[in-house]
């Protein structure tokens, strides 16, 4: 497998958006830098959609992933943030082509 990757699609209550991007951005940030299995962790806002956030996520393996929601940093998140999203769907990919290295194709 050449990665692992996960998106969530989290529905936020309205109003909900600047609080929790200070808790997802600091997610996004210590993933990256204190997990070494965690290649990328994006968090995306749609330009049309204000109480809607997309992550993409890319881990060397699945086992990268699991070792990311035993963090402190995760479960901080997971924590504070609960009372501010509606719903979130969760799904995970093998990663097949990544476009930006072609020594991995």
């Amino acid at each position: 497998m050449r990665g692992f990757v996960i998106t969530v699609d989290f529905r936020l209550k309205p109003g909900a958006m600047a609080a929790f991007r200070r808790l997802i951005d600091a997610n996004a940030i210590a993933s990256c830098h204190e997990e070494p299995g965690c290649r990328r962790f994006d968090v995306l806002a749609p330009e049309d959609e204000p109480d809607r956030v997309f992550l993409y996520e890319i881990y060397d393996d699945k086992p990268a992933f699991d070792a990311h929601l035993k963090t402190a940093h995760f479960a901080q998140f997971n924590r504070d943030s609960a009372e501010l999203v509606l719903s979130k769907t969760v799904a995970s990919y093998s990663l097949a082509c990544e476009g930006t290295d072609p020594e991995k194709h």
